[in-house]
């Protein structure tokens, strides 16, 4: 990059920085009680959850192609983490993350990054409510307890419907300090968080020593997951960003891309191989998250940046009385995440338009829920292709009909 380039970059990065240090104060709201969560839900701790959401999310805002992301623990990566910390525990988690960080940045290098755009709607709104399920579904261990069940409970529906009513209120972090509060002045037991220890992170290679072959196709996993989500989170906040910009309908916007698609797959990679080495969870571009900083008025990579360092800031000066914050409060807050990644509305207009979108709607939603993600991708493709390709030669047999050769003889 030469110097000229370097200072464009730069003024950019700092251009209106009281409205993007607003913009990211007010995600690092939203994404608190959420890294911690994502971090419990993966099996490495809410300590993993916080390192993510600081290291991946202020290294992938730095070196990444768009302009509003913001990165860390997702709850589509968190299903995928499950039975990879099952199988391998913490050291496979953390190499599988690395493995992923390379393959994205090999990715960005052979610039596929601009292909992930022309998967099907169907495909991508299939897959994100069958990831919504899968989350609430490990959630209901919170729910045989009587106490933890109302409160999860209380706490999901007063997040429906405030983020409705008040979109721009940070309901999830005021609801989970009240439930603290109440967890303790009335002594109702509900499981705490636990110990947090204000540092970020803890530097270790310890993990580096294991049979990295028997993680590369968890690690292949992880890597397209990252793809895929980073990649239609960024094309999605571009859209947001116009239309905001220009008071245009986001559908009419929709094919808009002002990111660097390859750029962010790099910015992702290089976030997913740093993380690990201080006991972070592998990370992808957080949509929900990414939408609170387009709204909240973001205009360069400073928000994203702001929200990692005052998640920092609070690590390292509010640990204790963030460690006091009960499970089922954020299993009340991943309940409220899961109901509003469902877009009903796009569900039923998508199963309405056609036999092919309803089909590969429905195929991938079944598989993400009962085999996994990657293998809802492919065989949502497979089942999009198989579909359109019938038409096609439907619509061709019909404009052109076969020659009969009976006819043609004169027999």
């Amino acid at each position: 990059m030469s110097h000229l380039q370097m200072s464009v970059a730069l003024k950019s990065f700092f251009r209106q920085p009281l409205q993007n240090f607003a913009a990211g104060a007010t995600v690092a709201i939203v994404a608190l009680p959420l890294a911690l969560a994502f971090g419990i839900g993966s099996g490495l701790g809410a300590a993993a959850g916080l390192t993510t959401a600081i290291i991946a999310g202020l290294v992938a805002a730095v070196f990444g192609g768009s302009k509003y992301q913001v990165s860390g623990p997702t709850g589509a990566m968190t299903v995928v983490l499950i039975p990879i910390f099952s199988q391998y525990g913490a050291p496979g988690v953390l190499g599988v993350g690395l493995i992923a960080g390379g393959l994205l940045i090999l990715s960005a290098i052979l610039r596929i990054g601009q292909h992930v755009h022309k998967l099907p709607t169907a495909l991508i709104e299939g897959f994100t409510a069958g990831i919504a399920i899968v989350i609430a579904i490990s959630q209901l261990q919170f729910l045989i307890d009587f106490n933890s069940s109302i409160s999860a409970l209380v706490i999901a529906v007063a997040v429906v419907l405030a983020s409705r009513k008040i979109p721009r209120l940070p309901i999830s972090l005021i609801l989970v300090i009240v439930a603290a509060v109440l967890n303790s002045a009335l002594n109702l037991e509900l499981t705490s968080i636990g110990e947090l220890p204000a540092r970020i992170g803890d530097f270790s290679i310890g993990f580096l020593n294991q049979d990295f072959t028997k993680l590369v196709f968890a690690g292949i996993a992880v890597a397209i997951l990252a793809a895929l989500e980073s990649l239609l989170s960024a094309k999605i906040a571009d859209r947001m960003a116009l239309a905001l910009q220009t008071n245009r309908a986001e559908k009419s916007t929709a094919d808009f891309i002002s990111h660097d698609s390859n750029r962010e797959l790099f910015g992702q990679g290089l976030a997913n191989l740093i993380v690990p080495f201080f006991g972070g969870v592998p990370a992808t571009a957080a949509l929900a998250r990414t939408a609170v900083n387009v709204r909240s008025g973001a205009t360069s990579k400073l928000a994203s940046a702001v929200h990692a360092l005052l998640l920092a800031v609070i690590v390292l000066t509010l640990a204790p009385l963030v460690s006091q914050i009960p499970l089922a409060a954020l299993a009340g807050v991943l309940f409220a995440t899961c109901f509003n990644m469902i877009n009903f509305g796009e569900l039923r207009s998508l199963a309405k338009e056609s036999v092919t979108n309803a089909a590969v709607l429905a195929v991938t939603f079944i598989i993400t829920v009962s085999v996994d993600l990657i293998a809802a991708v492919i065989s949502g493709l497979v089942v999009s292709l198989t579909l359109r390709h019938r038409k096609i030669a439907d619509r061709l047999d019909r404009r052109y009909p076969p020659v009969n050769s009976k006819e043609t003889l004169g027999d």
